[in-house]
């Protein structure tokens, strides 16, 4: 039995030796193999994004192209007065659509006029005709190429398209779009992203140490490819310091960063309209830290098997030693005594050391668990921080739309008017000092009481506020709230809010779509009062009514909302003890639906 023994824990140690030598390899490739699905959605959605940035602006040089100014130039390109008059166009239409720059060209590449021709790095006079936009448009194509300014040292994105007189091609227009506001978004993330050409350059990052270094060896051949077009003007191009490896069908890259080297995990895609090669590295030290933790818990695993067979050894051999013992003298017990009393001494130091071991890892998680609380503090901040930008946005657009028409007002000598627009934007501004005061207290109950709140006032401030926004969107606004006046029990302030957030919303939705109507409705039975407010757009689909209360969650473009407006409804709502909820119509579009206790009106209730 004693060889049994001996020969499985020679098998559990054969085992782990197994598990240290070849483990890591097959532990790593598992982890790698899921951190490759999380960074490849990461290099979907940055594909998709680029090309839906680029895309927005493809048909425009060509729309430019065929405006009569332009053509008169081309036709033209001496004459003073038309210059000065496609200038004045450029720089409106470049204003308007926020790109970098727009300008014609004659068809010896010489250019007449241009967006920036009041700038001092004015593009009129310079000739491109080395460009490949310019060669590829003068041949009657529609043109994309992207490189940095030759004379603003600015990168951006070419589109150029011909100009046609009589069928004939007396010039080209191009149109630039700046690139360097895309790189902003990928800063800080937990991946790097970067776009290289064909020849293996980078010239979009978030990582700006690696511009213009380049993925693939600097040879001559590349180089000139790349000075012929005076892609990236003077610009210096340097190697990136990189070496590539391979594990489990994975690529990764190995990159010198201030004297230390990261190894990462690449995906990479081709955009082959724009001609660019979209690249994710995601860092594998977690995957490979991930890799060793769990090696090290098969391995003390292992040893602790290892370990319970040598004292399942061990105890069987005393047990037959005791035997055998019984037929000694009793010095030899006496002896064998005092060997298990100096055991068990030092099983009781041990047990001692384990003991102030635990002890010191208790103290270290206190110490952790208050830099805890100490993060949610200031998370908590950032987010408040958040809730109030989205917040006054609203209230300051409606002010805004009344400073104008009260400047329109006093300027037609119509005082009476525009004094009525100045007490309005005074109310507004009284407005966002309360709902600074209950943005305050959104992460705790709020002190303030609740009373009776009549809706058809709340109704109307609430008008004041979207009356802009409904405007912009050319919306309508239908108000039903029954024959009889409605009282809630709740805050005037925040009960505004809700209505601003949710009919904003509506008009998001419903703008741009041909049924434009916004219904608000308000019924009371049975001692509650039920406020819907419905529009006609595309409706909430039920994958994201799941989460469309949660904090930062939103279905909004960049730049257009932080997602926080509908989380504040809904604890708004929760703190008046009632209830927000969402739902699709059968017959098309979203609806809310607000739940609120009824209350008396504030002259009986006092009474």
């Amino acid at each position: 039995m004693t060889y049994r023994v001996i020969m499985a824990f020679s098998a559990l140690c054969a085992l782990a030796y197994v598990v240290i030598v070849h483990g890591d390899r097959l532990a790593t490739r598992s982890y790698l193999d899921e951190a490759s699905l999380q960074a490849g959605s990461a290099l979907r959605l940055t594909v998709s994004a680029l090309s839906g940035h680029l895309s927005r602006y493809e048909p425009l040089p060509a729309l430019i192209a065929d405006h009569d100014d332009i053509k008169q130039l081309v036709s033209d390109p001496g004459n003073a007065g038309l210059v000065q008059r496609a200038n004045l166009y450029l720089e409106e239409i470049n204003a308007l659509l926020k790109s970098s720059d727009i300008y014609v060209m004659t068809m010896d590449g010489v250019t007449v006029a241009a967006s920036n021709f009041e700038e001092k790095a004015s593009f009129i006079g310079e000739n491109f005709s080395y460009r490949p936009y310019f060669q590829d448009a003068a041949k009657g194509g529609q043109s994309r190429f992207y490189a940095l300014g030759t004379t603003s040292l600015k990168r951006g994105y070419y589109f150029a398209s011909p100009v046609h007189v009589d069928e004939e091609i007396h010039g080209v227009i191009v149109f630039k779009v700046d690139i360097d506001t895309i790189e902003t978004f990928w800063r800080g993330g937990e991946y790097k992203i970067l776009v290289s050409d064909p020849e293996g350059i980078i010239f979009m990052t978030g990582s700006p140490e690696w511009l213009y270094s380049s993925l693939l060896p600097l040879s001559p051949d590349r180089l000139e490819r790349t000075q012929a077009s005076r892609r990236y003007a003077e610009a210096v191009l340097k190697p990136l310091p990189l070496k590539r490896s391979g594990l489990g069908g994975h690529d990764l890259m190995i990159i010198a960063d201030d004297g230390s080297e990261r190894e990462y995990l690449v995906l990479s895609q081709y955009m082959p309209q724009a001609d660019w090669t979209v690249s994710v590295l995601m860092d594998t030290g977690s995957a490979r830290s991930q890799a060793r933790t769990m090696l090290i818990a098969v391995a003390l695993f292992l040893c602790l098997a290892g370990l319970a067979l040598a004292i399942i050894l061990q105890r069987r051999v005393r047990a037959a030693e005791r035997l055998r013992m019984q037929i000694e003298a009793r010095n030899e017990l006496e002896r064998r005594v005092e060997e298990r009393t100096a055991d068990l001494a030092l099983v009781n130091r041990q047990i001692e050391l384990e003991i102030a071991e635990r002890r010191l890892t208790e103290q270290e998680l206190r110490k952790t668990q208050g830099d805890l609380i100490q993060a949610g503090k200031l998370a908590g901040l950032g987010q408040m921080s958040a809730a109030l930008s989205h917040e006054f946005n609203q209230p300051l657009t409606a002010a805004k739309t009344y400073a104008d028409s009260a400047a329109m007002l006093i300027d037609r000598g119509r005082v009476e008017e525009a004094r009525d627009n100045v007490q309005r934007i005074s109310r507004l501004v009284d407005r966002m000092a309360a709902i600074s005061r209950h943005l305050r207290n959104f992460a705790r109950k709020p002190n303030e009481k609740l009373g009776p709140v009549a809706m058809e006032a709340v109704v109307a401030d609430t008008l004041e506020i979207v009356a802009a926004r409904l405007k912009s969107a050319d919306a309508r606004l239908h108000i039903d709230l029954g024959p009889n006046p409605l009282w809630v029990q709740a805050g005037s302030v925040r009960l505004q809010q809700v209505l601003v957030n949710i009919i904003t919303n509506a008009a998001d939705a419903v703008e741009g779509l041909e049924d434009r109507r916004i219904e608000l409705a308000g019924r009371a039975e049975g001692g509650k009062v039920t406020l819907t407010i419905r529009d006609h757009g595309p409706g909430v689909p039920a994958a994201i009514s799941e989460r469309i209360f949660d904090p930062f969650f939103s279905t909004k473009g960049v730049g257009r909302g932080l997602g926080l407006g509908l989380s504040i409804s809904y604890n708004i709502i929760k703190d008046f003890g009632g209830g927000l909820s969402v739902s699709d119509r059968v017959d098309g579009g979203a609806e809310f639906r607000i739940e609120l206790d009824g209350a008396l009106p504030a002259q009986e209730a006092a009474e």
